[in-house]
């Protein structure tokens, strides 16, 4: 993500609980289809952004990693872990097309190693430690992701 397609917003957030705060924000301006590339270290908090979201929408069940699985799916959501994959074509074995076809709002964590076997991201966010908090960029790669920036910035900060 080191070039931002038009626009991007910087935040730093300073606990679990704040990063639960933005995901629901976040959750109010994501629209069905849309693609959501996750970056960052292991522990920097992506499936907790994930999580949040999920639970803004009314997801009340356990939320867990995908790191062994691949893809956790949820009402609406698909939440992918790519970090185990060996081979982007191992992702057609699992029928990973059918989740950008439809309405289904994907979540892709490490999507590096699925590199030309996914759709282009719309956002792309990246969560890094900082402190005892993270620091959260968060960048538009499409006509839809540009207009959830621009609703998540009037949304949460305006």
């Amino acid at each position: 993500m080191d070039k931002m397609a038009g626009q991007s917003i910087e935040i730093h957030l300073s606990s679990v609980a704040a990063t639960e705060i933005f995901a629901a924000e976040l959750a109010k301006v994501l629209k069905p289809g849309i693609v959501v590339y996750l970056e960052g270290a292991l522990g920097a908090g992506k499936t907790t952004l994930v999580r949040g979201v999920l639970a803004a929408r009314g997801f009340r069940g356990r939320v867990k990693s995908p790191t062994y699985t691949l893809v956790e799916v949820y009402p609406g959501v698909a939440h992918f872990d790519l970090y185990r994959l060996t081979d982007p074509e191992e992702l057609e074995w699992f029928g990973v097309r059918d989740y950008f076809e439809g309405d289904t709002l994907c979540f892709i964590e490490w999507p590096e190693k699925g590199a030309g076997e996914l759709p282009p991201a719309d956002l792309v966010s990246r969560l890094e430690v900082e402190g005892t908090g993270r620091k959260l960029t968060l960048g538009a790669f499409s006509q839809r992701g540009l207009k959830v920036l621009s609703c998540l910035s009037i949304a949460a900060f305006g």
